[in-house]
Order: structure tokens, then sequence, then C-alpha cells
């Protein structure tokens, strides 16, 4: 019988805003507390690619840089040390469905309360909403002013 366990996978929505650097923060804290292990997760979607009214074709977005932004943010949050923690990716496709894919087989899927979106009076935000209904592990949502002890 294997006697080996693999460390816990934590799954965080990463896009910029204080709500999911607050979310970045808390995955590592409680990675930290379980032995886990964080991948932070950032979509992108190419605008109109949903739609049939705009082509979808985005001339200004580079996935390099993209990805070099995603690094950067998780250093900036977490710093050096925290960073070296975490593992970084960039998907192509809508938030919520790359983080209720990204979060199959994980122990537990992070994210803030309310991302980038328009809606900023909205109380849980429409990624948020969608991955507590759909994940098919835990979520936990972060609010941006619950301080991380």
């Amino acid at each position: 019988m294997d006697t080996q366990h693999e460390a816990p996978r934590i799954v965080v929505g990463v896009d910029g805003s204080t709500s999911s650097q607050a979310a970045l923060r808390w995955a590592v804290r409680y990675a930290g507390l379980v032995s886990g292990k964080v991948v932070a997760v950032t979509a992108w979607e190419v605008p109109g690619e949903a739609a049939w009214s705009a082509p979808a074709v985005d001339a200004t977005f580079d996935e390099e840089d993209a990805e070099r932004r995603l690094v950067e943010e998780v250093r900036t949050v977490l710093g050096e040390d925290g960073a070296s923690l975490v593992h970084e990716r960039l998907v192509h496709g809508h938030p919520a469905g790359v983080l209720v894919d990204e979060s199959e087989g994980a122990d537990m899927l992070v994210v803030g309360s309310h991302g980038r979106g328009g809606f900023r009076r909205a109380l849980l935000g429409s990624v948020s909403q969608q991955v507590a209904l759909h994940a098919p592990c835990p979520v936990t949502i972060v609010r941006p002013d619950v301080p991380v002890a």
C-alpha cells in the first residue's frame, strides 16, 4: 500500500484586483497550514470571441507579456519568498470556466469576492458566484477587506 500522500493543491484565481490579491495571500497562508501547493491561475479571453458581432482577434494581446505580468503580480503581492511557493498558469478561456476546469482534482479553489468586472456594487462577483456553484471541490471566497492573520 502506498503511504505517500500528494500535497494538497490549492487553485487561486488571480486577475489583478484587490480582491484577487487578498485571495492569493489567503491561499498561500492556507497552503502553509496544510503543507499544500498553490497554483495561481489567470484566464484570458479575446474580446468578441464569445459573440458573433466582433472579430475574434485582439492585436494588442501579448501572451508572453500577460504571463510576465502574472509572475510580477504574484511577486509583488507575496514577495520573492512567497512567490517561490506558487506555480503560475495563464489559461485561455472565460474565467469561471477556466477556474472550474483548473480546480478538477484540487483540494480547494480560492477566489476573490469580486474581480475586475464592471458591477462594483454586487455583493458577489459573477465569477465567484459561478465557481461556487460549479467547482468540483470546496470553494473559499475571500473579501479584500478581511485581514489575513
